[in-house]
C-alpha cells in the first residue's frame, strides 16, 4: 500500500483534488471528517472540549458548536495548542483504524489540513500540497462559505506558513487558476507519478535515472532535506546518522539526477532489519548489489583503517525509490567501516577543493561520453572507477593534513 500525504491551507482546494483522487481510485481517509467523527454528541473528544472550553461551544440539541469553538479556540496560540492537544490524539487514533483497513495494493490518500503544523509529512512516501494565494483564500472563504473576513484572516494565520508547507511538498498543485485546471493537473499527478509509484512498490521495483548529467540543481538540497526526514523517521534509532552523500550534495557540481543517501547503522544485520521500514515510506531494496568496489590506497592516522582492503568491510546494503518523480539511492554501511567514512569525506573534499571538483567532473563528462547512445551503467563506472582508485588516496592525505573528521550529525 502507498500513502500519499495530501494537505493545504483552508480554501487553497484540497477537497477538490482529494475528490479527483478518489475518482482515480484512491482511497480517502479524511482529516476533516474524523475531526468532525471524533467530536460527535457522546464522544470522549466532545466531552474534553466542553471542559476546556465551556459549555457555550454546544448547540441545544448538544451538539459542537463550531463557530463558537473557533472563536474560542483560534483567539491565541494557547488556546490554539489546547485545541490540537485534544483532538490531534483522537484524529490519529482513528486514522490507525481506518489505514489498518485499507485493502493491500491501494492508494491511501490522507487528507489532512494540519499535516504540516503536527509534523506527520516525514511519514508519508509523497506529500501533495495544494497551494492559492492566502488573499484568494481569503476571497473564497467569504465568498463561498460565507466566512467573516478576520474570521478567514485569522484561520490562515494560524496555520502552517506558504514556505513551511513548500518544504515537505513532494508535489506542488498551484490552485491560482480554474477548478477544471486543477482537476487536469491532479490526474496529471494521479497518473503520471502516484500510479507508477504505487505500482513499483507493489513489485518491489527502483527507479534509475538515466545515464545523463544535468546541471547542477538548487533544489537538490531541498529535495535530498525531505528524503533525510522521511529516512531518519522510518529508521528512528537504528539509523546513528543520515546524510545527503554523491554528487548532488556538492554544489555546482553537475550529475546525474539521483539523490543519494547515507544511513549509518552499528552493523549489515542491523541493516536488514531496516529494510521493511525502508520499504514502507518507498524504498525497495535492491538485492543484487551488496557491496562498494574497494578503493586502493587507502590513508588515514584512524586505526580502524588497517584493514581497509579486506573485502568484507566494503559490503553494504543499499535501496533505492519507488517514486518516479524522485530517482534515490539509499546505502546502508557499517559505522567505522572505510566506504561509509569515505562516503562523507569525498563531499567534503570536493566542497574544499574546486579544482578536484572539476577535474572530477571531467571525468565524469568521459564516463558520459562512454556510455552512449544507450547510457550503458557498466561503461559508465568503468571510466569512473580507475580515476576513484587514485582519488582515494588523496582524499586521505587531503584528511589527514587538513585534521578532517565527520561533522556531528
Amino acid at each position: 500500500m502507498l500513502r500519499i500525504g495530501l494537505t493545504g491551507g483552508i480554501g487553497a482546494g484540497k477537497s477538490a483534488v482529494s475528490a479527483t483522487f478518489s475518482q482515480c481510485g484512491g482511497v480517502i481517509v479524511d482529516g476533516d471528517v474524523i475531526a468532525r467523527e471524533v467530536v460527535e454528541p457522546g464522544t470522549e473528544g466532545l466531552a474534553a472540549l466542553v471542559e476546556a472550553f465551556g459549555d457555550d461551544i454546544l448547540l441545544p440539541d448538544g451538539a459542537l458548536n463550531r463557530p463558537a469553538l473557533a472563536a474560542k479556540a483560534f483567539s491565541s496560540d494557547e488556546t490554539r495548542t489546547t485545541l490540537n492537544g485534544i483532538v490531534h490524539p483522537l484524529v490519529g487514533k482513528r486514522r490507525a483504524q481506518l489505514i489498518a483497513a485499507v485493502p493491500e495494493g491501494s492508494v491511501a490518500v490522507e487528507d489532512i489540513p494540519l499535516l504540516v503544523e503536527s509534523g506527520m509529512a516525514p511519514f508519508f512516501p509523497l506529500v501533495v500540497v495544494v497551494y492559492a494565494d492566502a488573499e484568494l483564500r481569503v476571497a473564497r472563504l467569504v465568498e463561498q462559505r460565507g466566512m467573516a473576513e478576520d474570521d478567514a484572516r485569522a484561520r490562515i494565520a494560524a496555520q502552517a506558513s506558504d514556505d513551511q508547507r513548500r518544504a515537505v511538498a513532494d508535489v506542488w498543485l498551484d490552485n491560482s487558476s480554474t477548478p477544471e485546471a486543477l482537476t487536469e493537473r491532479a490526474r496529471e499527478v494521479w497518473e503520471h507519478r502516484i500510479k507508477p509509484f504505487a505500482a513499483n512498490l507493489s513489485e518491489g521495483q527502483v527507479v534509475r535515472s538515466p545515464v545523463r548529467l544535468v546541471p547542477a540543481d538548487p533544489a537538490w538540497p531541498d529535495q535530498a532535506a525531505r528524503i533525510l526526514a522521511r529516512i531518519r523517521t522510518a529508521c528512528g534509532a537504528k539509523a546513528l546518522r543520515v546524510d545527503h552523500i554523491g554528487s548532488t550534495a556538492v554544489p555546482r557540481l553537475d550529475a546525474k539526477d539521483t539523490i543519494d543517501i547515507q544511513v549509518t547503522v552499528e552493523s549489515l544485520a542491523v541493516a536488514d532489519e531496516l529494510a521493511a521500514a525502508l520499504l514502507a515510506v518507498g524504498y525497495p531494496r535492491i538485492e543484487h548489489i551488496t557491496a562498494d568496489v574497494a578503493k586502493p590506497g587507502a590513508r588515514s592516522t584512524d586505526q580502524r583503517y588497517d584493514h581497509n582492503r579486506d573485502p568484507m568491510l566494503w559490503h553494504k546494503r543499499i535501496h533505492g525509490s519507488a517514486d518516479p518523480g524522485r530517482p534515490t539511492n539509499v546505502h546502508l554501511r557499517v559505522d567505522g567501516w572505510p566506504d561509509q567514512q569515505f562516503a562523507l569525506l569525498f563531499v567534503d573534499w570536493l566542497k574544499a577543493n574546486p579544482e578536484v571538483r572539476d577535474e572530477y567532473l571531467a571525468v565524469k563528462r568521459r564516463a558520459e561520453q562512454a556510455a552512449s547512445p544507450g547510457g550503458d551503467i557498466e561503461r559508465y563506472l568503468a571510466v569512473k572507477e580507475p580515476w576513484f582508485s587514485e582519488a582515494y588516496g588523496r582524499a586521505w592525505d587531503w584528511a589527514d593534513g587538513s585534521g578532517w573528521r565527520p561533522e556531528t550529525p
